[in-house]
């Protein structure tokens, strides 16, 4: 049996980033698309820059506890339980979908503009595939849609798509934005390091 070893120079690094991840889902989890007073969701985002950024798989479960224990609390909290059905299960691939579209990502991520393409059909793949997963789902299994065709359901869900896909689009790029100022103020450090000696 193998063990998990992750390098040294690695660990500080990817700590930091389970934290804001976990931090962040913690924060906007409460609500789908947002309010007056609380953020959007930023799960999906979450999971594709785990993806993105996290080497060992060992961090997706741990992020999929981490949104069924905030689920959990929220319930038990007294918000609706309308979605949690047989249905919830499959919300695993859903967000496997956004973390392997994040590994995809990741090989062909490179310090040039080219790399929006890759980022680009990753992101916007990755969420459709996560949109198709948890809605589907949701009509076979939650026991509410009986009377309801495949057809008519995905006319009524066909309304929350561009907000699903633009919230997720939106943290990542908040994220992408702070990527970029992190790169660029660790070479302004680096260059004016060796002025210094």
């Amino acid at each position: 049996m193998q063990t998990l070893t992750i390098p040294k120079q690695l660990v500080p690094k990817q700590l930091l980033i389970v934290l804001l991840l976990a931090a962040v889902m913690l924060a906007t989890r409460f609500h789908h698309f947002g309010s007056a007073v609380n953020l959007p969701d930023a799960s999906l985002a979450v999971f594709f820059l785990a993806g993105f950024y996290l080497r060992p798989l060992l961090f997706f479960p741990l992020f999929v506890v981490e949104a069924g224990l905030i689920d959990y609390a929220t319930i038990s909290g007294g918000v609706s339980d309308w979605c949690v059905s047989p249905a919830y299960w499959f919300l695993i691939p859903t967000y496997a979908s956004l973390w392997l579209a994040g590994r995809w990502y990741a090989h062909r991520h490179t310090a040039t503009w080219r790399t929006m393409t890759p980022l680009a059909v990753a992101l916007c793949a990755g969420t459709s595939v996560a949109f198709l997963i948890s809605n589907s789902s949701f009509y076979l299994l939650s026991g509410y849609f009986g009377r309801m065709s495949p057809g008519e359901y995905a006319g009524q869900v066909a309304y929350y798509y561009p907000p699903y896909v633009a919230m997720t689009v939106f943290y990542v790029g908040l994220a992408a934005g702070l990527h970029l100022l992190t790169v660029a103020a660790a070479k302004g450090a680096a260059r004016s390091r060796p002025e210094q000696e």
